[in-house]
C-alpha cells in the first residue's frame, strides 16, 4: 500500500476531490502508510482529513502530518504536549462533539468511552489556540455507530462547542470564515463586498445566546433566496 499509495490520489485528483479521509482509528493504516498516503495527497495538492477518535490515532496522524483531525477522543485525555503539538503543526480539528456525544450514548454502556474526555480535550485544543471548525458527521448511514440529523446537528453543535470552552463568536468563525479558510474557499464565509452571498437571517444574537442560531428567518444561496425555509420567502422578498 505504501509503494502504491500515489496511484489512486492521482485518479481522486483528477476526478475533482479536493481533500481525501484517512481512517486512523483502528483497523486504520499504521503511521508509515498514513505519512506515505498524506506526501502522495499533497503532491497531488489534495488537503488530508484523518478520521482519529481515539488518543493514539490522534498521536499517529499528528505525527504523520494530516492536515486536519476529525473528531475528538473519547477514550483517553491528550497529553498537554500532544495539544501543544497540533497547535505548532498548524493543524485544525473538527471535533464533531455532536457525533462524540451520541457515539458515547450509545456505547457507554459497553466501552470504556466519555464524552466528558471530548469536552475537555476540545477546550484544551481551543485554550492552545487550535483552529476549530464545525462540523458533525451527520448521515442516513444504517452502518454508523451513531447518525445525527443533517441541519439541526450544527446548531447542537456550536452549543457544544461554546459548552466545550469556545466563545460564541468563535463558535459562528467555526462554521463560516475558518471552515471556508481552511478549504480554500475564498468567495465565502464572510459578509463583504464581492463575496458569495450565503447568507442565513436569524431572529436573535447568537453572540449573546447561540442557541439563536437555531431561529432562522430566512437563507439565501448564492443571492438566491431559499423558498422552503419556513417564513423564508416572504421575509427575503421583504428585505
Amino acid at each position: 500500500m505504501r509503494d502504491g499509495a500515489a496511484r489512486p490520489l492521482v485518479q481522486r485528483a483528477a476526478e475533482g476531490a479536493d481533500y481525501i479521509k484517512i481512517i486512523v482509528d483502528l483497523p486504520g493504516f499504521d503511521e508509515p502508510t498514513v505519512r506515505a498516503l498524506v506526501e502522495a495527497a499533497h503532491a497531488q495538492g489534495l488537503r488530508t482529513i484523518a478520521h482519529a477518535a481515539a488518543r493514539d490515532a490522534v498521536l499517529l496522524a499528528q505525527a504523520a502530518d494530516v492536515d486536519v483531525l476529525t473528531h475528538a477522543p473519547i477514550d483517553r485525555p491528550l497529553q498537554d504536549s500532544a495539544v501543544q503539538r497540533t497547535r505548532a503543526s498548524g493543524q485544525a480539528v473538527v471535533p464533531t462533539l455532536t457525533m462524540m456525544e451520541a457515539i458515547v450514548e450509545r456505547l457507554g454502556g459497553i466501552a470504556p468511552v466519555s464524552y466528558d474526555v471530548a469536552r475537555s480535550t476540545v477546550g484544551q485544543w481551543y485554550r492552545a489556540g487550535v483552529t476549530i471548525l464545525a462540523g458533525t458527521d451527520a448521515n442516513h448511514a444504517p452502518s454508523a455507530p451513531a447518525s445525527p440529523p443533517y441541519g439541526t446537528s450544527l446548531h447542537h453543535e456550536l452549543e457544544l462547542l461554546v459548552d466545550a470552552g469556545l466563545s460564541a463568536v468563535d463558535a459562528v468563525r467555526s462554521a463560516t470564515i475558518l471552515a471556508a479558510q481552511q478549504f480554500g474557499l475564498t468567495d465565502r464565509g464572510v459578509i463583504a463586498p464581492g463575496k458569495r452571498a450565503d447568507l442565513v437571517l436569524i431572529d436573535g444574537d447568537p453572540l449573546r445566546d447561540i442557541s439563536a442560531v437555531s431561529k432562522i428567518s430566512a437563507v439565501w444561496c448564492a443571492g438566491v433566496p431559499v423558498a422552503d425555509v419556513p417564513g423564508g420567502r416572504k421575509r427575503a422578498e421583504a428585505d
